[in-house]
């Protein structure tokens, strides 16, 4: 019982942060999307640093399995983001117009 009464306040406050991540990201202007991708993957860089010295002092299959499968996530999550990026800022560039060299 005791578990299931601070569980519920846990729930309670990550679906609240989703509703306000997402109002917040839906107020962003398009010309910011690039930037905001670069500062999240710059965040995301630093916790996939942190999940790895934590997995270095992992004890237990468990936890290393967890601590494993953190460090796949992150790093996909970082490298999608910088890939992102990048064709983001592709469509800011200018075309050369012709055939000439």
């Amino acid at each position: 019982m005791n578990d299931l009464a601070t569980l519920i306040p846990i729930i309670t406050i990550f679906i609240l942060a989703i509703f306000v991540g997402l109002e917040v990201i839906a107020k962003v202007p398009q010309t910011l999307h690039t930037p905001l991708m670069s500062a999240t993957n710059a965040i995301h860089g630093v916790i996939l640093v942190g999940g790895l010295l934590i997995l270095g002092k992992a004890e237990g299959i468990g936890m290393i399995v967890l601590g494993l499968a953190a460090v796949i996530f992150g790093t996909l999550n970082v490298v999608g983001g910088f890939v992102v990026t990048d064709r983001m800022l592709e469509m800011f560039k200018t075309k050369k117009r012709g055939g000439g060299k």
